[in-house]
């Protein structure tokens, strides 16, 4: 399904009747693959917004997945990075696509150069670390949050910043009411809900609970101070306004 390499039909049948850490073990040798992996010209547009807002010297990519972000931060961050997910499959991915010896992959740079990388395997609702980093980022990762642990989470952020660290992503504009992608995601959401109704484990995946005033009332909750910035590489509306916001959070 969706290209050659990428999972089959049954696999991903598999996949939606697992829980999401054990579904994400599952497709993770295949995601990047799938139309789910952040496209590069989302990963470049937030990279070209955040260089603006550096410099920085360490980097936390949040529910990090097989890496995208993680090769982001690299060419922010000046001396040390770390990706985070309790999926030890697309930890596994990760670490194979960012040898130690160089963190980015060979073709990319020259072994032994940029900042160190690390991985650590945990749950984003509960973050071992200090307030030890400059920059944190999350690609891809909100929908598996229910909204009552959106906070919680972005707390969790917030403790591992440090006085000035910046927590940024991309934020889509709504598809406007009654166009395709707007019926597709109200679909695909009324299916989930259907189907955590009636199976267990539940697989937490929805399109359509992360709404921007909502998320900027729980960051600021959270002690951020937020601001937006158009994504103007990504296109606008018909009405002129911006297709994707990056959303810039400052712990004071």
């Amino acid at each position: 399904m969706f290209t050659e390499q990428g999972p089959t039909v049954r696999e991903l049948a598999v996949q939606a009747l697992s829980s999401i850490e054990r579904g994400y073990d599952l497709l993770a040798p295949k995601f990047d693959h799938t139309p789910y992996r952040t496209p590069d010209r989302v990963l470049d547009a937030v990279t070209d917004e955040v260089r603006r807002l550096g410099p920085f010297d360490t980097g936390l990519d949040v529910c990090c997945g097989t890496g995208a972000g993680v090769g982001v931060l690299r060419r922010l961050c000046r001396e040390r990075v770390v990706g985070v997910d309790f999926s030890a499959g697309m930890l596994a991915e990760a670490r194979a696509a960012f040898p130690p010896e160089g963190g980015r992959p060979a073709e990319e740079e020259p072994a032994g150069e940029g900042p160190a990388v690390d991985w650590v395997r945990a749950d984003a609702r509960s973050l071992p670390f200090a307030p030890a980093f400059d920059l944190a980022l999350s690609f891809g990762a909100f929908g598996h949050f229910l909204p009552a642990e959106r906070f919680g989470l972005f707390a969790e952020v917030y403790g591992s910043l440090r006085p000035g660290g910046q927590f940024v992503f991309p934020i889509g504009a709504p598809p406007p009411v009654g166009s395709r992608a707007y019926w597709t995601l109200l679909g695909f959401d009324a299916a989930m809900r259907v189907r955590n109704a009636l199976w267990r484990p539940q697989f937490v995946m929805y399109y359509r609970t992360f709404r921007l005033g909502d998320v900027l009332e729980d960051l600021t909750r959270a002690g951020f101070a937020v601001r937006l910035t158009p994504l103007t590489e990504l296109g606008r509306r018909p009405d002129g306004s911006p297709r994707a916001r990056l959303v810039v959070a400052t712990r004071e």
